[in-house]
């Protein structure tokens, strides 16, 4: 097995220009690695270029310049084994009314050439909670067994990468407990899953490693504690029995924040204060503190940070 599932170059896309415009550069030469057995974050605002990242590592955009290579093999000189290595679960819900969850599943493994007597269609549909639907139309379906659904038929040739944009936009949180489940599970079986989601608190839960698309280019790709590690910020949360009519000046390297009538937050960097030096000057200042609370950085305080320092740029 190669070290990394997805290995990718110099990647860009340029998409025509309309009439009167000039040519959108949606990709700016990526260079990225999924390694091999992960759970990896792919997040990114609206319009950074996720979707056209997933597309083409599907097939279904043809990249500008650069390199792709999915389980080892090269999307120009292998493209039928790179992409029978990977299976992806589009954001839509466009499936065809008129077939059963498992009529659907048997058309989809044809395509992907997988013999009659290797075919795992009911197997599959159990394994997503629609085997009792194996045989109804899908226009009967919800969306929630809809985009199980989905799933199941980008599982029908067993690929080694799993891509998943946007799995869970729109679904409760029962069927969304039941998705991370079953992606956990795969995963554990040796499927490299590639994610991405809105839900930042999904992504730092499920993933081992995240990468930040914003205007085309990657501005973070790191191991996920090591991402939100990239953030020296720290919090101390002071509960105070009556608050003050003015928060004290601290110094200039602390600021200091009212909350919900009986907190103050002071928010520091390691290097310029400790949390007993803080709760000491905050003391020394007359705050009646009767308790206190710290605060780590999360995947969002990092999402914020990056993208916004990017527009700014």
């Amino acid at each position: 097995m190669p070290e990394n599932a997805i290995e990718v170059r110099a990647l860009e896309k340029v998409y025509p220009a309309p009439r009167g415009g000039t040519p959108k550069r949606a990709l700016k030469a990526i260079d990225l690695d999924v390694p091999q057995g992960s759970i990896f974050g792919l997040l990114g605002p609206n319009g950074a270029g996720k979707s056209t990242f997933i597309n083409i590592l599907a097939g279904l955009v043809v990249k500008t310049s650069g390199t792709v290579r999915i389980w080892g093999f090269d999307q120009d000189v292998n493209p039928r084994q790179s992409r029978a290595s990977i299976g992806v679960v589009p954001q839509e819900l466009n499936l065809d009314p008129f077939f059963t969850p498992f009529g659907a599943l048997e058309v989809q493994a044809g395509l992907y050439g997988v013999p009659k007597r290797m075919r795992r269609s009911m197997e599959i549909l159990e394994r997503v909670g629609l085997g009792d639907k194996a045989h109804a139309y899908a226009r009967t379906l919800s969306g929630g067994m809809r985009r199980r659904l989905l799933i199941a038929k980008a599982l029908v040739h067993a690929p080694a990468v799993l891509v998943l944009d946007e799995p869970t936009a729109g679904v409760d949180i029962e069927l969304r407990r039941m998705l991370w489940s079953f992606v956990r599970e795969l995963n554990a079986a040796g499927t490299t899953v590639i994610l991405t989601t809105h839900y930042l608190e999904e992504a730092e839960e499920m993933c081992d490693r995240i990468a930040i698309i914003n205007h085309g280019e990657v501005v973070a790709c790191e191991d996920k504690a090591d991402l939100i590690g990239r953030l020296d910020a720290r919090t101390l949360v002071l509960r105070v029995g009556e608050m003050p009519e003015t928060l004290p000046d601290l110094g200039s390297d602390i600021r200091v924040q009212a909350r919900n009538g009986h907190e103050i937050a002071l928010t520091y960097s390691n290097g310029a204060a400790s949390a007993p030096d803080l709760l000491a000057k905050a003391q020394a200042a007359g705050l009646d503190v009767a308790d206190i609370a710290t605060e780590e950085p999360d995947l969002e305080d990092v999402f914020l940070q990056l993208t916004e320092a990017r527009e700014s740029a």
